[in-house]
């Protein structure tokens, strides 16, 4: 591989900060994209981002057409993943244009399903479809592509009372974890920091030829809601529970997130749609990828106790 520069979009997110800190670590030259949002570039990941070797941020709007027409002169490679920064379709077609002009032989992009379209009477997730939009558009340009949908982040789980993934704190120093899924029904799993980058960096050395078109269920662990709360008992020694029910928003949460959840309670909840759509299956070819995964027992006690930390509860002591 001669050239070694590899483009990454929104690389505070947990997705794309794990694809940075790997490439860095293997020679990659980075060139790392961060928005001039105060909470990015001088949070936390930003400021590691900027102490990693071969790293340039390039800070900037992603509705900026001149910083997306540099952003991938001279590199061969990207990774991809869009938040809602403004119209995402819009900007992920235009990221996908400036790819192709570039001469960018593997666009890995981070996408989800639009299960509105398989004929089932499935809604569609705001926050998903419209991240499939951009892959099929991508696909009608001719862009050499592989397209991840990650599972659920292990990352996702907090003691705060924020919608869905509350694991909370129990007056007996147990927890419980109230949402609207199956309790039998198995989820798809991942530790975006741990394994996002170790996957994305075998995707691009095993090269387009491979993985043209295709759609990789980036997750590592099937696991029940039941089982994820008894991993978690495992990983903390406290007991801890599922409830199903619905959704709960205790906290104010922007009106985009709000339609997603309210979607999710359907989709899920209602009809318990498989996650990825019928058509995608994990862990076997995340496991092709990488086999080091940090599995929900490990997060559990390694990780989420740092985490809370972090976010100034003091349970753990």
């Amino acid at each position: 591989m001669t050239n070694r520069t590899l483009v990454i979009v929104n690389t505070t997110g947990r997705q794309g900060a794990s694809v940075a800190r790997v490439a860095s670590a293997v020679g990659y030259n980075v060139r790392a994209h961060i928005t001039t949002k105060l909470s990015e570039k001088d949070g936390l990941v930003a400021k590691e981002l900027r102490e990693l070797k071969n790293i340039e941020l390039v800070e900037g709007s992603l509705e900026d057409h001149q910083l997306i027409s540099r952003l991938f002169v001279g590199a061969q490679r990207a990774f991809i993943n869009t938040i809602s920064w403004g119209d995402e379709v819009a900007i992920g077609k235009a990221l996908a244009d400036a790819a192709k002009k570039a001469g960018v032989q593997h666009y890995v992009y981070s996408s989800m399903p639009d299960h509105a379209v398989f004929g089932r009477g499935w809604p569609s997730l705001p926050l998903w479809s419209c991240k499939f939009t951009v892959e099929n558009y991508i696909r009608q340009i001719g862009l050499p592509a592989t397209f991840v949908y990650t599972g659920i982040y292990n990352n996702n789980f907090t003691s705060l009372p924020y919608p869905l993934f509350c694991m909370k704190l129990q007056s007996h120093g147990s927890f419980e974890w109230t949402a609207p899924f199956h309790p039998d029904k198995p989820l798809p799993w991942l530790d975006a920091e741990h394994d996002v980058g170790p996957a994305v960096l075998q995707i691009l050395k095993d090269g387009i030829r491979q993985w043209s078109g295709h759609r990789i269920g980036l997750a590592y662990q099937l696991l029940t809601p039941r089982q994820v709360c008894a991993a978690f008992a495992r990983g903390l020694q406290r007991p801890c529970s599922y409830k199903r029910g619905p959704i709960t928003v205790e906290v104010p949460i922007p009106s985009g997130y709000r339609s997603q959840l309210e979607g999710i309670e359907v989709l899920f909840g209602k009809h318990e749609a498989p996650y990825f759509g019928p058509d995608i299956e994990a862990p076997d070819e995340a496991l092709q990828l990488w086999e080091g995964y940090r599995g929900m027992e490990e997060y559990a006690r390694e990780v989420f106790p740092l985490e809370e930390a972090a976010n100034g509860l003091t349970w753990m002591h």
